[in-house]
């Protein structure tokens, strides 16, 4: 896959998400769509650090490819982390980023053959929100689909009420939100209960995960447990 070139993006909206996220909507002015597969990434020059190196931050795009020049990423602001400190405190609307992308293979397959299970935590909730909207928007022919999704209190929930609604709008879908920190009516603890319940038969399935090192580098030690392939699992690291 060739390497995408440096473009320029402008800011075209942020909104203040969560006590600790936000949601930035950017346009590359010099195209007129902004072609990318669900599960990709971008990468951002910020202006925060002489040598190149150490001002690169990527992030996983958190919209679908709707045909336009614009897309979303949602960003959480990491305790002492100078990339989002730029991000959160000196970028507003019509401010320019350089950015490089579509980047990375955390993609669907053609065919979903099998079960579908997303697992993820905090911000890694972003590529499977593209995913879930391009298969739904396009009938893609699919088995089940299983999102679970930890995090420590309701108020983390990203896309909560797009997501509950989703699953009511399509009967394949199963929206499994986890909470580690906080009492509530849902799951209560971490992803990997869920997943080796719902996998206790050993159904077909593909994993994806997305997220927190410690939960990613869990979650595959415990699906290979159960006795699923390494194949059959593909992930995507945050942090």
């Amino acid at each position: 896959m060739a390497l995408q070139p440096w473009r320029k993006g402008i800011i075209t909206r942020i909104e203040d998400y969560t006590h600790n996220t936000k949601r930035f909507w950017i346009q590359v002015p010099e195209l007129e769509r902004f072609d990318f597969t669900p599960g990709q990434f971008v990468t951002l020059d910020l202006p925060i650090h002489e040598k190149v190196n150490k001002r690169l931050r990527s992030y996983s795009i958190a919209s679908w490819p709707d045909g336009s020049n614009e897309f979303e990423l949602l960003i959480v602001k990491a305790k002492d982390g100078v990339g989002t400190a730029y991000l959160f405190e000196e970028v507003q609307v019509g401010t320019e980023l350089t950015l490089r992308g579509p980047q990375g293979v955390f993609k669907l397959p053609d065919v979903i053959d099998r079960d579908l299970f997303l697992i993820c935590t905090g911000t890694g909730i972003a590529p499977f929100r593209s995913m879930l909207h391009h298969i739904f928007q396009h009938h893609t022919p699919h088995h089940p689909i299983h999102l679970i999704f930890g995090c420590r209190h309701r108020e983390d929930l990203l896309y909560y009420d797009e997501l509950k609604e989703l699953e009511q709008r399509y009967p394949s879908f199963h929206f499994h939100p986890v909470l580690s920190r906080e009492e509530w009516d849902g799951h209560r603890g971490y992803v990997h209960a869920v997943y080796e319940s719902l996998c206790k038969d050993k159904p077909a399935a593909l994993f994806y995960l997305c997220g927190w090192k410690n939960m990613v580098d869990e979650a595959r030690e415990r699906i290979t447990a159960l006795g699923y392939d390494k194949k059959d699992i593909h992930l995507e690291l945050y942090g």
